[in-house]
C-alpha cells in the first residue's frame, strides 16, 4: 500500500472515450488519482461532478485528474454523457491498479462482506512519488480540499 514519498506504481489504463493513459507518460505534471467504488451512485456522481467542475482549476495549478473505478470503459462512456463530465475516467476492471494502490478492500454492507473500492485519492509529484494520499474520503469538502493540497505543491 503505498504511502506519501513512495514511487506511485506506475499504469497504463484504457479510459473513457477511447485510448489508454499512462502515469509513466504523465512524469513533469501533478497528477490526481481519484478512486471511486462504481459509476451512477449518489456519492461517486458528488465527486466526479466535483472535480469535473473544478478541472480548469487543477489544470491552471499544473495537475491533471483521472477518477479511476472498476466499471468497463462503455459504463464510463455513458456516465460521462450522462452527467457531462470532463473528468477523464480510467478502467480498471482487473482491479490491478486498485490493489497496487491498496484501495481494494473487504467492505460491509447491511451485514454482508465483499470485496470494493475504498474512496481514496492520491496526488502524484512531478517526479513520480506520492505527495498526499486521502483514504475512506468523504465526499462533501474534498474536491476543495485536494485543489488546496495540489497549490500549496
Amino acid at each position: 500500500m503505498p504511502e506519501v514519498s513512495d514511487t506511485a506504481p506506475d499504469f497504463t489504463l484504457p479510459r473513457d472515450g477511447g485510448g489508454t493513459v499512462s502515469l509513466s507518460d504523465l512524469r513533469g505534471d501533478l497528477v490526481v488519482l481519484f478512486f471511486y467504488p462504481r459509476d451512477d451512485t449518489p456519492g461517486c456522481t458528488k465527486e466526479s461532478i466535483g472535480f469535473s467542475q473544478q478541472l480548469q482549476a487543477f489544470a491552471d495549478a499544473g495537475a491533471q485528474v483521472f477518477g479511476i473505478s472498476k466499471d468497463s470503459v462503455a459504463k464510463h462512456d455513458k456516465f460521462v454523457a450522462k452527467h457531462d463530465l470532463t473528468t477523464p475516467l480510467l478502467s480498471d476492471e482487473h482491479s490491478t491498479m486498485c490493489e497496487d494502490y491498496g484501495v481494494w478492500k473487504e467492505k460491509s454492507m447491511y451485514g454482508k462482506k465483499f470485496l470494493g473500492i475504498e474512496r481514496s485519492t492520491f496526488v502524484v509529484d512531478r517526479e513520480g512519488k506520492i505527495a498526499q494520499v486521502w483514504r475512506k474520503v468523504k465526499v462533501p469538502g474534498h474536491v476543495d480540499e485536494v485543489l488546496e493540497a495540489v497549490k500549496a505543491l
